[in-house]
């Protein structure tokens, strides 16, 4: 059985292809710029890249035109469209209501279209895509996979927010999490590695791209991590604040008169690490900056690395017996810097870097001592392959059933 992984963006659908259950990937690809005059379509399969433009009015169009590719090409990714059996989806919020992934239906559709005031950006064009595949893709069992899942283990006096009682009860008001199939899979990937079962892995595990965010995982689930109802809290990010007093928000919209939309614009695409810098919110670019001497470009970088070394700080005193520190991410995969400086006056604590390790090529590797008491691992993460996995479960327990 083929299983399609779609990420849908207001503008945007990103996939790939798996032959399952050997897990072996296909095809991938990526449509940009859904709407606009002209709409940027790159896939490659077998190692051939296919790079395409032209208008594309929807979702729907886009599938369409997705199909269309695979069928394509020489040889094509697949020869029917029969071959696909499950498709899955990502959906960043499931609020309370989902703690695994799911086969979509008509009730599924209604909660998810619930939870859109709690990701205004990122649930409809979800729907959307989920909408759209359920017309191209008839015949397939559709599947929600959703980055909140992971963390509902988390309890109580990690989730609430010291505020009345009553917004939670009323408006769902607490801390969701998010990144959590990214954070499952390199848990569950970690484990592996060090030869312990899903469920005997103490671990922290950072996910550090643009977005980032920091999990504490005991026994193998999430019992807290950096991201609340939003996003936008926890560690410092390319354009989000993070942890912020909320007393500076209320200067700003007091004392300085800036309105709500404004205020939104500002901690969600105009502050971390480009706020800090004031030159890109893209960490390639600071550590080019920071070589030519730039200040600002330095502190960025220095203050990112500070603030992950107080949650890995946190996370440690939370998790008591700790197995594993891991690193994924574009940043936490490729900057050796941001790891060194993370872990760095942490060997009291049993975190011993090696240094070369840590300095060396790509891919899955440990890059902690062997004396350290607690392993460093850098694991690229796979989502979509998360995603896959549970998508080919449930659409073979469905088919079978």
């Amino acid at each position: 059985m083929k299983i399609l992984t779609i990420n849908c963006g207001s503008s945007s659908i990103k996939y790939k292809l798996f032959q399952m259950p050997g897990e072996s990937l296909v095809a991938k690809g990526l449509l940009e710029k859904i709407g606009e005059e002209t709409s940027f379509f790159r896939q490659e399969v077998a190692n051939q890249i296919t790079e395409t433009r032209r208008p594309v009015k929807n979702h729907d169009e886009g599938l369409k035109l997705i199909t269309e590719s695979l069928l394509s090409g020489s040889p094509p990714a697949i020869k029917d469209i029969r071959e696909i059996g499950g498709v899955g989806h990502r959906v960043v919020h499931g609020g309370e209501g989902f703690d695994r992934s799911v086969v979509i239906t008509e009730d599924v559709i209604a909660r998810i279209e619930e939870y859109q005031e709690l990701a205004p950006l990122h649930n409809p064009p979800n729907l959307a895509g989920i909408k759209a595949a359920r017309r191209v893709f008839s015949h397939c069992v559709q599947v929600a996979s959703f980055d909140t899942a992971f963390h509902r283990t988390i309890p109580e006096v990690a989730y609430l927010y010291a505020i009345p009682f009553r917004f939670y009860t009323q408006h769902g008001i607490r801390r969701y999490g998010f990144h959590g199939t990214s954070h499952r899979y390199v848990a569950r990937r970690a484990a592996e590695l060090l030869g312990k079962g899903k469920y005997d892995l103490n671990a922290i595990t950072c996910h550090l791209g643009n977005g980032c965010s920091v999990t504490a995982v005991r026994n193998g689930r999430s019992v807290d991590t950096s991201m609340g109802l939003t996003p936008l809290e926890g560690l410092i990010m390319g354009t989000r604040s993070g942890d912020i007093d909320p007393g500076v928000i209320l200067f700003l919209a007091e004392r300085l008169g800036i309105e709500m939309a404004a205020l939104n614009r500002l901690l969600n695409r105009e502050s971390g690490l480009l706020g800090i810098s004031g030159t890109s919110n893209d960490f390639r670019n600071l550590l080019a900056e920071r070589e030519k001497g730039n200040q600002q470009a330095n502190l960025a970088i220095e203050m990112f690395c500070y603030r992950l070394r107080k949650y890995i700080g946190a996370y440690l005193a939370v998790l008591g017996q700790t197995d594993a520190i891991v690193f994924t991410g574009g940043i936490g995969e490729n900057v050796p810097l941001v790891r060194e400086r993370s872990l760095s006056n942490l060997q009291s604590l049993g975190i011993i870097l090696d240094q070369q390790a840590n300095q060396e090529a790509k891919g899955e590797r440990i890059i902690s001592q062997k004396e350290s008491k607690i392993a460093v691992l850098v694991i690229p993460t796979d989502e979509e392959l998360r995603i896959a996995v549970d998508t080919y479960t449930l659409a073979h327990s469905h088919l079978s059933g």
